[in-house]
């Protein structure tokens, strides 16, 4: 179920990064972004920063960084990377899809 067809979803986002580097602050800029312009008062992040909490990588099996998991709705889904390409996160978070062409 996308954005479109339930304008009430609630989207809980969670951002793994290791560390203020210049790709994890990207991703987020990125994320807040994306989620400002689609899904605005629906949505919630939770950043998660491995260099302090390394266990937690385990629950997501996140295995790099910068890593958006979609928690809900779900199913559950992972974009990996700094979200740059912003129609592939989109689509990665089935929040439009894919334009045909």
């Amino acid at each position: 179920m996308n954005a479109a067809t339930n304008p009430k979803a609630e989207w809980q986002l969670r951002l793994y990064v290791a560390g203020q580097t210049a790709k994890s602050a990207t991703a987020l800029e990125n994320l807040k972004r994306l989620c400002e312009t689609h899904l605005a008062g629906r949505y919630q992040i939770e950043v998660i920063d491995l260099l302090v909490n390394p266990k937690l990588a385990a629950g997501d099996q996140i295995l790099a960084v910068p890593t958006l998991v979609r928690k809900f709705p779900e199913p559950i889904r992972k974009i990996i990377g700094d979200l740059s390409n912003e129609e592939r996160v989109l689509v990665g978070l089935d929040v439009q899809p894919l334009r045909q062409g």
